[in-house]
């Protein structure tokens, strides 16, 4: 599963892929750089560490992605 945020002082969107059936776990930051992990729990463990909610433009989508991506 992919997800889009809007970051407050990006151009590009954040991108963030779960993809469990695919071993793919990722981040696209703003500046188009990027992370790669080998579980999701290393990818929750990094977004925790690093982004907070109130820096995006919808910070609800930040509450529903990290969800569903717990979830999973």
């Amino acid at each position: 599963m992919e997800h889009q945020l809007y970051g407050k002082s990006g151009a590009y969107p954040c991108v963030v892929t779960n993809d469990p059936d695919n071993g793919r776990y990722m981040i696209r930051k703003e500046d188009t750089s990027g992370e790669v992990f080998n579980s999701k729990e290393e990818l929750v463990k990094w977004i925790h560490a690093n982004w907070e909610m109130k820096q995006f433009e919808n910070p609800e989508a930040f509450i529903t992605m990290m969800d569903e991506i717990e979830k999973e």
